[in-house]
C-alpha cells in the first residue's frame, strides 16, 4: 500500500484493463480527517464502456461448466487470502473500523463467499414432473441472465461486494459492479488478482464513481437486466423508479431498526456482552446492529447498569490498534448525523447514560480530526422518537421497558423496517411464539450475527424486496425455463 502522504490514485477496471478517468473524486480517511485517495467520479461513458466488456465476455463466461468457474473462484479465494493482511489495513484504512473487525470479519468473510458460491453452484438440481396420461414429461432448466448490475455499500465494503459478484459470476452472468466512492481501495486491489485468478477479461468490470452519476447509468442500462443494490431505502426507491421501464430484476438490501427484546428469564452473562456486541460492533455501521433494547421491567434497572458498564469498556481510537474496539465513522457529515440523533433523544427527554463525543485530546496526535463516536446507550425514549423509528447507523442505541409479550411484540413491530431482531429467553416456548410473530426476516435467539449462508437473508417491509442466499441468490441471477416434451 501506499504511504499516508502519498495520495493513492483509483483507475476503472474494464474488459481486464485498468482504466484512467479524466475526474476524480477526494476519498477520506476517517480516523484522520485527511484525504488520502482520489477515486474515479465516472459517468454514462465509462458505464457504457463497461457494459459493453461484460456483454462481449458473456457468451465465453456462460458457457464454462459450473466446475470450471467453480475452480475460478476457488482460485480467486485463495489469492485474496494470501493477502489477507493487506486487504484487511487497506479495509480499515478506507472505511475507519478496527484492524482487528477487518482482519476477522471482512477479509476472511469475502474469502469465504467466494468458496461458498464455488461449492454451491456445484450442487443445484432442476425440478422434472411426469404427466403418464397426457404423454408428458416436464422439466426446468436454468440459464445465466446475462450483464448483473451490483451496487455496493460503504459499511462492510468487500465482505458485501463479494457477496453479490460470487453468486452472479458463478451462475455464469459478467457483472458491472460500483462500489460506494467513499471505500473503493480493496475492490480496486481484487482487480489486480482476476486475471491471475483465471476470471477471463470483462467478466468482472468495476466502475468507481457516485450514485446519481455512475449508479444512476448503470441502473438505467438498457443492457443490464438485473440489478443487486445494498443501501438505503431512500436509494431504493430511486433505483426502482428508474429500473421500472425497463422491466428489471431487482434485488434490495435495504436499511435496519432491529429489537432485541430481553425477557426476564434471559441469561445476561451471555445476553449482555452479546447485545454490546451487537450494538456498537463495526461502529454500529452494519444493517444488522440492534438499535432498539426491549427489557423486560423486572430485570430492567440491573440490565442497563450492567450494560451501561460494559459499553464502557468499549475502547474508541486509532483503528489500527489491534486493542480498540470502535474505529472511526465513514464521514464527517455522517458523524454530524449520528450526534444530531443524541440531541434530539436529550431535547425529549431522554437520558443518555454514557458515551457521545470523543474528546480529541484522548486520541494520538494523528487522529485528533478523525470521525469518533463513543458507545452510546439512550434511555427513556418514547417509542414515536426518531431514534426509534429512523435507521442510526451508528454506535448509539435506545433501551426501553416493556411488561407483557403481547406488548413488546407490537412495540418491536411499530416501525417501517423489519430487517433482523434478537429474543433472550430460556423458554423455548416462547422463542418460538416470538420469533413467528416478528415482522423481520430474520430471528435470532440467544446469540447474534450467527449465519449459515445456504439459507435466506433479506428484510421485509422498507427493509427490502428479495432474498440472498444459496437457492435465493441462485434463482436471482439466472433465469428458468419451463420446458414440456410429449412422447
Amino acid at each position: 500500500m501506499a504511504h499516508s502522504k502519498a495520495l493513492l490514485v483509483l483507475e476503472n477496471f474494464i474488459g481486464g484493463t485498468f482504466v484512467p478517468c479524466s475526474s476524480y473524486i477526494d476519498s477520506y480517511n476517517p480516523s484522520t480527517g485527511d484525504v488520502y485517495c482520489r477515486v474515479p467520479d465516472s459517468g454514462k461513458g465509462e458505464v457504457e464502456a463497461a457494459v459493453k466488456a461484460a456483454k462481449d465476455a458473456f457468451p465465453i463466461w456462460s458457457s464454462k461448466s459450473p466446475l470450471e468457474r467453480s475452480q475460478i473462484l476457488n482460485k480467486l479465494a485463495d489469492l485474496i487470502e494470501h493477502d489477507l493482511e493487506a486487504f484487511a489495513q487497506a479495509e480499515s484504512k478506507d472505511q475507519g473500523k478496527t484492524i482487528t473487525f477487518a482482519r476477522t470479519v471482512d477479509i476472511p468473510r469475502a474469502v469465504y463467499n467466494f468458496r461458498f458460491f464455488a461449492s454451491s453452484i456445484l450442487h443445484h438440481v432442476t425440478e422434472c414432473t411426469e404427466m403418464p396420461a397426457m404423454g408428458c414429461v416436464h422439466y426446468t432448466s436454468r440459464a445465466p441472465v446475462g450483464v448483473a448490475g451490483l451496487i455496493s455499500p460503504w459499511n462492510l465494503p468487500l465482505y458485501l461486494l463479494t457477496w453479490k459478484i460470487a453468486p452472479a459470476i458463478a451462475c455464469g452472468n459478467t457483472v458491472v459492479a460500483k462500489p460506494s466512492e467513499m471505500t473503493s481501495v480493496t475492490a480496486w486491489m481484487m482487480c489486480k488478482l482476476l486475471e491471475k485468478a483465471g476470471v477471463p477479461a470483462g467478466v468482472v468490470n468495476i466502475v468507481f464513481g457516485t450514485g446519481p452519476k455512475a449508479g444512476e447509468a448503470l441502473v438505467c442500462h438498457p443492457d443490464v437486466p438485473l440489478i443487486s443494490f445494498t443501501g438505503s431505502t431512500l436509494t431504493a426507491q430511486r433505483i426502482a423508479e428508474k429500473s421500472a421501464p425497463h422491466c428489471k430484476r431487482l434485488s434490495l438490501e435495504l436499511g435496519g431498526k432491529n429489537p432485541a427484546i430481553i425477557f426476564s428469564d434471559a441469561d445476561l452473562s451471555q445476553c449482555i456482552p452479546t447485545t454490546v456486541r451487537s450494538s456498537f460492533a463495526n461502529q454500529g455501521e452494519i444493517c444488522l446492529c440492534t438499535s432498539r433494547i426491549f427489557v423486560q421491567r423486572e430485570i430492567y434497572s440491573e440490565f442497563l447498569k450492567r450494560f451501561v458498564a460494559e459499553a464502557k469498556k468499549w475502547k474508541t481510537g486509532n483503528p489500527s490498534d489491534p486493542t480498540i474496539d470502535v474505529g472511526a465513522l465513514i464521514s464527517k457529515e455522517h458523524l454530524q448525523k449520528v450526534r444530531n440523533y443524541v440531541k434530539k433523544a436529550q431535547a425529549e427527554g431522554a437520558r443518555v447514560l454514557c458515551g457521545e463525543g470523543v474528546d480529541p485530546l484522548a486520541l494520538p496526535p494523528g487522529n485528533q480530526k478523525g470521525y469518533f463516536m463513543l458507545p452510546t446507550v439512550i434511555a427513556e425514549v418514547k417509542d414515536e422518537s426518531c431514534c426509534m423509528q429512523e435507521e442510526i447507523f451508528g454506535p448509539v442505541t435506545c433501551v426501553v421497558a416493556f411488561d407483557t409479550e403481547e406488548e413488546v411484540i407490537r412495540r418491536a413491530n411499530g416501525v417501517k423496517y423489519g430487517l433482523a431482531a434478537t429474543v433472550w429467553s430460556s423458554d423455548v416456548g416462547r422463542v418460538h411464539r416470538v420469533a413467528h410473530r416478528l415482522q423481520s426476516g430474520l430471528v435470532w435467539t440467544n446469540c447474534w450475527l450467527v449465519r449459515d449462508l445456504n439459507l435466506p437473508f433479506g428484510g421485509m417491509k422498507a427493509s427490502g424486496i428479495g432474498r440472498e442466499g444459496a437457492k435465493d441468490s441462485y434463482e436471482f441471477f439466472t433465469e428458468v425455463k419451463t420446458i414440456t416434451i410429449k412422447h
